[in-house]
């Protein structure tokens, strides 16, 4: 009777991995895929985490280079700054929901924290768009005219100051997002381009493209105060939070490194090698590994943090830029 009582077991548990097999409903859901942007290819390419390989290649407008999940976590957006355009992407499955145009140049692209208002930098056409967002459409309130060639945004937390780079007029401005005003200008190092606030607003930390590190602004009172610059790297460009509320990542393209500074003492406090100009980051949903864009060199590069090192490149197309997943670090 037990050996019957067995056998029956065994049966049954082969009959229900082959229903799995059988039927997609009943088999364990495929993880989300990597978005890269190729910013000279116009496509995306979507990749396998698992199988370290490109499923596909995506036709999207011209020069995609930043890529942002739409507050409702529905669709993730990427900006085709010379398509004049905005792709919608499921971000689970990696298939195109839709396509909006008319979206003047939106080379970078960020939704405010309390999900009312979407700002765009047009790098090429030295002006800031602030959108009203109602959580499925746009509607242009304000476009601002700054400085020359505005590269990456910032959003406190409060949803009240966008903080935009200048890139060819070293300069940082501070918009009054309610108002849709530019508030004040301050001169910075050479060549900014991301930002990142921390400190709950008091610090921002600002990427010097066209230096070796990274600049430190107190914007906690009512005028900026540069209060130093942080040695990274040659070329320190874009900025990706660690997920564990201490640190942040920063890519020095030129060096061909990674460093890791940490919140509290304003210091590196780790070093990774990345070859090929990396440029932006991702970082995976357990922390343990940093996905990278090689922007000279065609690839994906994936660090894995716990052991220091590289652990995989999977080429993508041309002039990788912007990478993201779903399954990422809060």
């Amino acid at each position: 009777m037990r050996a019957h009582s067995l056998r029956a077991g065994r049966l049954a548990a082969v009959l229900l991995s082959l229903a799995c097999s059988c039927l997609p409903g009943l088999a364990a859901a495929a993880p989300p895929p990597i978005f890269v942007l190729n910013s000279l290819d116009a496509t995306v390419s979507l990749i396998d985490p698992t199988s370290w390989t490109e499923m596909r290649r995506v036709s999207v407008g011209k020069e995609p280079h930043h890529i942002y999940l739409t507050p409702d976590q529905r669709s993730v957006i990427v900006a085709n700054s010379a398509g004049d355009s905005l792709t919608f992407f499921d971000p689970k499955t990696g298939e195109i929901q839709r396509t909006v145009n008319g979206i003047i140049d939106p080379y970078q692209l960020r939704f405010s924290p309390d999900m009312k208002w979407f700002v765009t930098a047009a790098n090429r056409l030295n002006h800031v768009d602030i959108y009203r967002w109602d959580g499925s459409n746009l509607q242009l309130a304000k476009r601002l005219v700054t400085g020359k060639t505005p590269s990456h945004i910032w959003i406190d937390s409060k949803s009240t100051t966008a903080y935009v780079s200048m890139q060819d007029s070293d300069e940082l401005i501070a918009v009054d997002i309610p108002t849709q005003t530019i508030r004040w200008r301050t001169a910075t190092g050479p060549m900014p381009a991301d930002i990142f606030g921390i400190h709950d607003d008091k610090t921002l930390l600002v990427g010097l493209t066209g230096g070796e590190g990274v600049q430190v602004f107190d914007v906690s009172g009512r005028e900026p105060k540069a209060v130093g610059i942080l040695s990274t790297g040659k070329g320190a460009h874009a900025f990706r939070a660690a997920g564990d509320g201490k640190t942040v990542f920063v890519s020095n393209r030129v060096a061909n490194t990674i460093s890791r500074i940490d919140f509290a003492s304003l210091k590196v406090v780790a070093n990774y090698a990345v070859p090929g100009g990396p440029d932006c980051m991702d970082v995976s949903a357990d922390g343990k590994r940093l996905y990278v864009t090689s922007r000279w060199a065609k690839k994906l590069s994936v660090v894995d943090l716990q052991a220091g090192q590289l652990m995989k490149q999977v080429p993508v197309g041309k002039s990788p830029h912007g990478v993201w997943t779903l399954d990422h670090a809060r």
